[in-house]
């Protein structure tokens, strides 16, 4: 190998040129399809409510991980106060 070259696949200049087309590429792309990225944004704040409920409740697998003790007075109106340990 010629000691004048780098040995990576990449040289520095290389790089640079590639990110800079890809920035303008990007850019271009964009700007030109703007209308059809605005269009979708309705339709994903729609779709991001299922999947924020699918993720934040986990699948509603059941609800294994809650005593029946906390679901005592679930739907009855009635408030039952927490026990601590530390009441005397």
């Amino acid at each position: 190998m010629d000691e004048n070259h780098s040995s990576s696949a990449w040289s520095s200049y290389s790089r640079t040129v590639f990110i800079a087309f890809a920035a303008i590429a990007v850019a271009l792309i964009a700007y030109e399809h703007r209308v059809h990225v605005l269009g979708i944004l309705p339709w994903l704040l729609i779709l991001a409510c299922p999947l924020t409920h699918m993720f934040m409740h986990h699948g509603h697998g059941g609800h294994s991980g809650h005593s029946s003790q906390d679901h005592a007075g679930h739907g009855t109106g009635t408030i039952h106060p927490k026990k601590e340990a530390d009441d005397v």
